[in-house]
């Protein structure tokens, strides 16, 4: 697609494994009529690249039955889907793509072939390293290998779709706000973070809190359930009646501290501190903001917009 072929060595030093073991593949694949070999080159066939698409095709599609329908782990999402990606024929994929509404995107924000061969590509997308200071963006892309940095991301809370504002970048860190919080990454971390800028008016409004931080006797009202929940849980969470604009009440609290037994819908519902705190609410009796706040700063506009307040040494700071 882009030019590049492929030499034993590359390969070799890509997949970490040996030039023998490399050779024995290529010479499989081009049996199989999958590649040709030109002065130690590969390129794909129009067979070999058809099943790669499928390849793809079948591991993202999997990758997102994984997030949506089960309860398995985001870290672990990867590594099953290497192994079923073989076993799902083109029919397969197909049904797979029709039960799950024919996603775009793979729950990483990698784009999903479609069954012609067709690959979405974002335009406006960047590294987060590279965003300016100070300009408004959304998540759309996490980079899932090497699982040791991928784990890192997903336990810094960054998740699809968070809205975040850069305010500090140097050779050392990547500071910036999303989800009412500060994150701290390393400029090799927030290279496999991919963002599309947005405008001040697409900036969600806060404040944010956690139904975790409702003591017993408060009530409040559900804003939303954080895309950081998938699969079995999420469903639970919408089967129980837990949507936006639903009342809650935190009325009973275990001896150990948790769970905690919250009142929705006339019936009691047992959550751990966990599951809490991916429910976003708003207190009762707090304002909701329609609109972010203006401000001469935008990345002070931001943090107001999604904390309902910044502090005058915080707006100092960020100034």
């Amino acid at each position: 697609e882009q030019g590049r072929h492929p030499t034993l060595e590359s390969l070799a030093g890509a997949l970490r494994t040996s030039d023998d073991t490399i050779a024995n593949l290529l010479t499989a694949m081009q049996e199989r009529e999958l590649i040709t070999l030109t002065a130690g080159n590969a390129s794909l066939t129009t067979r070999g690249r058809d099943y790669a698409l499928h390849i793809i095709r079948a591991h993202r599609l999997w990758e997102s039955y994984l997030a949506s329908k089960t309860g398995y782990d985001a870290a672990d999402w990867h590594s099953q889907s290497e192994w079923r990606e073989h076993e799902l024929s083109p029919t397969d994929t197909n049904a797979l793509a029709a039960e799950l509404g024919h996603p775009r995107f793979d729950p990483h924000g990698d784009p999903i072939p479609t069954a012609e061969g067709e690959i979405v590509d974002r335009q406006d997308q960047q590294q987060l390293a590279q965003l300016r200071l100070n300009q408004p963006a959304r998540i759309v892309h996490l980079e899932d290998e090497p699982q040791t940095v991928y784990a890192q991301l997903l336990a810094e809370g960054l998740h699809l779709g968070m809205q975040i504002i850069v305010i500090e970048r140097t050779e050392q860190r990547i500071r910036f706000w999303g989800d009412g919080d500060e994150h701290v990454l390393a400029p090799l971390l927030a290279n496999n973070v991919s963002v599309t800028p947005i405008q001040r008016d697409e900036v969600e409004s806060g404040p944010f809190h956690s139904l975790d931080s409702l003591v017993r006797g408060e009530s409040a009202q559900v804003t939303r359930i954080s895309p950081r929940l998938q699969g079995a849980e999420r469903r639970r969470l919408l089967d129980l009646g837990i949507l936006p604009g639903t009342e809650i009440k935190a009325e009973m609290v275990s001896p150990s501290g948790d769970p905690t037994a919250y009142r929705v819908r006339g019936a009691l519902i047992g959550l751990r501190k966990e599951q809490a705190a991916m429910i976003q609410i708003r207190p009762q009796g707090e304002p909701y903001q329609d609109e972010p706040q203006q401000d001469d700063n935008d990345a002070a506009t931001f943090v107001h917009a999604q904390n309902g307040e910044v502090s005058a040494a915080k707006k100092g700071e960020l100034a």
